[in-house]
């Protein structure tokens, strides 16, 4: 069992409808600093997971399978989340994470998140590859995925247009046959 006590303690939980308080302030807020980084120059299209149904069937069978609640000691600090992509038997997962706390960042915990994540996807699915996307600007997450095993698949170049800037889309891969299981399974990662 995971001392929650323990600051350096991180899990992947399931929402919680205690959670919903704690998860409407972090995703409501226009102007939280993650939103500069988790694809800003999607303006006014929803970027972040949608958490309503999550929030109300919360504890219940229909709590989202897709995504869980990253947790530091006994404070959610984030979420990661997943989709089949189409066909969604072909065994193609998209997955995602988020860390909207600044105090978090640069830790290594959104690394030991995505690799803890990547883990439970192999595990509760028929994933035969996994993939994430982002953006040349947020070299934190290229970071992150580069030590969770993640290897960049494609670039397309300047696609994307950010302050008068033009960065990357990049995505990164991760084979099942290639995933040594580095990351710690489905529990606390200590």
């Amino acid at each position: 069992m995971t001392d929650l006590t323990d600051p350096t303690a991180l899990t992947l939980r399931p929402q919680t409808a205690r959670d919903a308080l704690h998860l409407a302030f972090w995703l409501t807020d226009p102007q939280a600093e993650w939103r500069q980084w988790d694809a800003p120059f999607m303006k006014g299209e929803p970027s972040a997971p949608d958490t309503t149904d999550a929030a109300q069937n919360a504890d219940g069978p229909g709590a989202a399978p897709h995504e869980r609640l990253i947790v530091q000691g006994d404070q959610g600090i984030g979420l990661v989340t997943r989709r089949p992509e189409a066909p969604s038997s072909g065994g193609w997962w998209e997955v995602g994470i988020l860390i909207y706390d600044p105090r978090h960042w640069g830790g290594g915990l959104g690394t030991r998140a995505l690799r803890s994540w990547s883990a439970l996807t192999f595990e509760e699915t028929g994933a035969h590859l996994l993939t994430l996307t982002t953006w040349s600007g947020n070299q934190r997450m290229i970071r992150a995925a580069g030590r969770a095993q993640y290897r960049e698949c494609a670039r397309v170049r300047e696609a994307r247009l950010w302050q008068g800037q033009r960065y990357d889309s990049v995505q990164m891969q991760l084979l099942r046959s290639e995933w040594t299981g580095s990351g710690e399974a489905q529990t606390p990662l200590t």
